[in-house]
């Protein structure tokens, strides 16, 4: 197959270039057209000699995506991608406007090796890792289509993020290159179900990102029910990563609280929850479980929710209930997808 062009780093790029016998100044025109143009073709870029367009779609491709679908909440304004990718697999994006500007929410991986049973993305498990040219791909197409400038990313939607480690690092690399997008990397944040050698491995790099994890319960026994990964790394395990991670990166750590009814929503979970993250810094973000119709969860009542935030509140920790976007279109990534793959339209 030929290389994925978007994939390439300005350093990669020059070297194929000169390599094909070509000069290394076209190397820097050919990464402006691909990373800050965002073009998907080679033949719009016209002040590249049209042997070396030919020689280039010899050698490289865009393993962009399409639009299959897109959805717009009526209520808020959110706008819900299916993309289709070269191989006919699908992913999902979401872009969100916020007071600062638009932010995405971008897939990793087509399908999810995790297993968490409140979430759509590991319905019919995991197919591939995505490469960071088609990460970046799902950021491009959702800016053209839409006529806007995205400056702010979360890698939180289908896939775990730190199971592609090496194609997201890059794919931040070459988000963040102020020779293409220039995105800010404070303004990228990484959600993971806590694959804990990872994280320490993220730490090291001190790339100044967040950290999102999903932590979702305040024991090891609720958290194994929902998260098999936690049999594997248990809490402990987990947030000792993330004191490390907080110790190198002087970032404060955000965690992901899915409130399910009857699970995990009580006010002993909410009091053992304080326990166990106090001292740590970090802000706790409770969010509805989605509703999912694979699955039989129920999202706690509203009453329910602030009622826990005030507890952890109370006890020292930040916490906010977030705010649903994109209700009326299902915008939580992997149920379009799981539709597509179920009716196969």
């Amino acid at each position: 197959m030929p290389k994925d062009i978007r994939s390439l780093t300005i350093e990669e790029l020059t070297s194929e270039i000169t390599q094909m016998g070509f000069p290394a100044f076209r190397a820097k025109q050919i990464y402006s057209w691909v990373q800050e143009k965002c073009v998907s073709s080679f033949d719009e870029m016209t002040n590249i000699p049209a042997s070396l367009r030919t020689s280039l779609s010899e050698k490289f491709s865009f393993f962009g995506c399409k639009i299959n679908t897109k959805l717009v909440s009526k209520i808020d304004g959110t706008v819900k991608y299916l993309f289709e990718l070269y191989d006919g697999e699908y992913v999902e994006s979401v872009v969100m406007k916020y007071k600062y500007g638009y932010s995405i929410c971008v897939s990793s991986q087509v399908g999810c090796k995790m297993g968490c049973t409140f979430c759509a993305s590991a319905i019919g498990g995991f197919v591939r890792q995505l490469s960071a040219g088609e990460m970046i791909s799902e950021v491009f197409t959702a800016q053209k289509d839409l006529g806007v400038k995205i400056n702010h990313l979360v890698l939180m939607g289908t896939g775990e993020p730190l199971d592609n480690f090496d194609n997201v690092m890059r794919f931040i690399e070459l988000l963040t290159d102020e020779k293409g997008q220039n995105m800010s990397i404070r303004h990228i944040s990484l959600s993971t179900c806590g694959i804990v050698p990872k994280i320490y491995e993220l730490a090291d790099k001190k790339l100044g990102l967040t950290l999102s994890v999903s932590l979702h319960a305040p024991n090891d026994e609720i958290r194994s029910q929902s998260m098999p990964v936690n049999l594997r790394y248990n809490i402990d395990e987990l947030l000792s990563a993330c004191q490390y991670y907080e110790n190198k990166t002087g970032r404060r750590i955000s965690f992901e609280y899915a409130m399910i009814k009857g699970l995990n929503d009580s006010d002993g979970a909410a009091t053992e929850l304080a326990s166990r993250l106090k001292g740590t810094l970090c802000h706790v973000n409770l969010i509805p479980v989605n509703n999912v119709r694979e699955r039989n969860y129920e999202k706690s009542t509203l009453d329910r929710q602030k009622r826990f935030a005030d507890i952890l509140e109370k006890n020292g920790i930040t916490a906010t209930v977030r705010r649903t976007l994109g209700s009326d279109i299902n915008a939580s990534c992997g149920q379009l997808r799981a539709s597509k793959r179920k009716t196969g339209d």
